[in-house]
């Protein structure tokens, strides 16, 4: 429905920080980022309402990620701090009618960004 773009993406060190964009052609009432590695199924990272009043985290990132939108310039985005080698994976933005965790809910997807995290 709606078209994104994620930006932001990069190679640091175990323990290191990334903030990633996503640019979007327009806003839905939901906005997630989940992730894939090599070998593994989408998992999921983070979501939030339209207001930006509710989140929700996967427990593997819980207390590390932090995922905010602005929708004033259709942006939503994911800082991620004390990055370890198991987060490295593509991270994908997601849009749809809810935030849940389950990768269905979601009918637009961006390309993707590399994120590898060295140890």
């Amino acid at each position: 429905q709606v078209q994104l773009v994620e930006s932001g993406g990069g190679s640091v060190q175990r323990g290191g920080s990334l903030r990633l964009s996503c640019a979007a052609s327009g806003s839905r009432y939901g906005m997630a980022w989940f992730r894939q590695a090599p070998g593994k199924e989408r998992e999921f990272v983070a979501a939030i309402n339209w207001s930006g009043g509710s989140t929700y985290y996967g427990d593997s990132v819980q207390g590390r990620f932090t995922i905010s939108r602005d929708n004033a310039k259709n942006t939503v985005y994911l800082q991620m701090n004390s990055l370890k080698p198991d987060d490295a994976a593509v991270y994908y933005c997601a849009a749809g009618n809810y935030y849940g965790s389950d990768s269905r809910e979601y009918d637009s997807w961006g390309q993707g960004t590399q994120v590898t995290v060295s140890s």
